[in-house]
């Protein structure tokens, strides 16, 4: 006999079946994306079945790429499927019995998917009240973070590492429950290269192999995620004309990572490491595939940026990204990821300030842009650049929030997506065996048992992908 069944994070609380589910999200999304009825009412029935079992832009690899609505249309079964996982709760009393007719609810507390933003800003908002706002906000929506570790501002003075400030934003991020990210150790463009680098190579390699062993091992177990080489992609290039420039391409791309991911995972064996790009063309694959050793991949996770400055990316190209590095059979980041909400004054780093216009742009396509990430199975974490437009990267107005900290459309959007939509929280109550079938969102949960005439006892769990989650309480 099956046990009571509800599914969460549907934002529909007593859905019996998730075919009207489902049925209902593709509707949504169609019409949100701009399909027309001639083109809904062909996705329906049979067609939409095929679409959902044979995804076009998997099957066919020539011929017209898919429209965002065809995309989108499959990301609710994707996310079902890929970031929720079926289990249960039995509740026993203290003879070991089962309860029945007893309520149980599960509370989602954190998210296993890494939902985050570079956190540039702690510290140096300019006064109290911005500096609330910006923590309080970040700590509201996120539970992931990027810290900065530019070796030219983080070492100025040579054999003078900034450590105090990290140490004061990792006790604040530990204390909040957000995991912390280190970026980047390597990297040979002129914020990477301090100006009191010496001219022998040789000892450049000895102070950069020596600074991310020093760094990876001092905060080891308090940021365990390291971005160990970014942008190694253009070495041969040589667009930066500095001395880490020069000494990386004289090894070449390959070697010079290979040796900084070794010396990472010697300081920290249990480490996540990072290879980090903006450039996604063929050649970064051929570098990652080469970091191997007796066949094995030297790094964790593959490491994507998607500043979209000049425009977004059509949905038909981050899918065919997920696709093509998720055949490197690791996690993927996307680590550095922007959708305005202004416009370019002017060549180059020339932005104006946030508008209306651009705000609704902004939040009507970024919740759709996690929406297909997040239906993609490869994908493991997105990180926002900036979270606020005081102090964004090109002054551009990349934030969630304002410049004095006041958010943006898309900030509620994304809230009601990451805590809402895709958030668990339900109750049901047991069977005759004690117990509750679930459905839930991969990621830190707690359960509630109210028995009749006793206390609410709780226990807090872990909702694992690949786990069994089947979880007893005592009532």
């Amino acid at each position: 006999m099956a046990g009571t069944e509800v599914h969460f994070g549907s934002g529909v609380e007593g859905v019996g079946s998730l075919g009207g589910l489902f049925a209902w999200q593709r509707l949504r999304l169609l019409f949100a994306v701009g399909v027309n009825r001639r083109a809904f009412l062909k996705a329906g029935s049979s067609a939409a079945a095929l679409l959902l079992s044979h995804p076009a832009w998997c099957v066919a690899k020539e011929g017209p790429k898919p429209t965002d609505g065809e995309i989108l249309v499959q990301c609710g079964e994707r996310i079902e499927r890929h970031r929720k996982g079926d289990g249960a709760i039995i509740v026993r009393d203290a003879r070991g019995k089962p309860v029945k007719g007893v309520k149980v609810r599960v509370e989602q507390l954190r998210h296993d998917f890494l939902f985050g933003s570079n956190f540039f800003m702690f510290g140096h908002c300019g006064n109290p009240e911005l500096e609330a706002q910006y923590r309080q906000r970040f700590s509201g929506l996120l539970n992931y973070c990027t810290l900065g570790f530019y070796w030219a501002s983080y070492e100025h003075e040579r054999g003078k590492p900034n450590y105090e400030y990290t140490d004061q934003v990792v006790a604040w991020t530990r204390e909040h429950g957000i995991t912390a990210k280190g970026h980047p150790l390597v990297w040979d463009h002129p914020a990477g290269s301090p100006s009191w680098l010496p001219d022998d190579p040789k000892e450049i390699e000895r102070l950069s192999t020596g600074r991310v062993r020093d760094i990876v091992s001092r905060y080891q177990g308090r940021i365990d995620i390291w971005d160990v080489v970014n942008e190694a992609t253009h070495l041969a290039n040589k667009p930066n004309k500095t001395k880490m420039a020069d000494w990386a391409a004289s090894l070449g791309a390959v070697p010079y990572v290979k040796e900084h991911l070794k010396v990472a995972r010697a300081a920290n064996p249990s480490a996540t490491l990072l290879v980090n790009d903006y450039r996604i063309e063929p050649a970064y694959y051929h570098i990652l595939d080469g970091l191997r050793e007796n066949g094995k991949p030297l790094f964790n996770c593959v490491g994507i940026q998607s500043h979209m400055h000049n425009g977004v990316w059509p949905f038909h190209k981050v899918w065919d990204t997920c696709d093509t590095y998720s055949k490197l059979g690791l996690p993927l980041h996307f680590t550095e990821s922007t959708i305005l909400s202004g416009e370019r004054k002017g060549p180059g780093e020339n932005w104006g300030p946030t508008t209306t216009e651009g705000e609704a742009r902004q939040a009507f396509v970024t919740p759709k842009f996690y929406t297909v990430l997040f239906a993609h199975p490869a994908v493991q974490a997105i990180t926002w650049w900036d979270f606020s437009d005081l102090g964004a990267w090109q002054g551009a107005p990349a934030g969630w929030l304002r410049r004095d900290m006041s958010p943006k459309p898309v900030y509620d959007e994304l809230m009601s997506l990451i805590k809402s939509e895709w958030w668990s929280d339900a109750e049901a109550t047991t069977d005759s065996r004690g117990k509750v079938k679930v459905c839930a969102f991969y990621g830190t949960h707690r359960i509630t048992v109210r028995a009749p005439g006793g206390e609410p006892m709780t226990k807090e769990v872990h909702w694992e992908r690949g786990g069994k989650n089947r979880f007893e309480v005592s009532a």
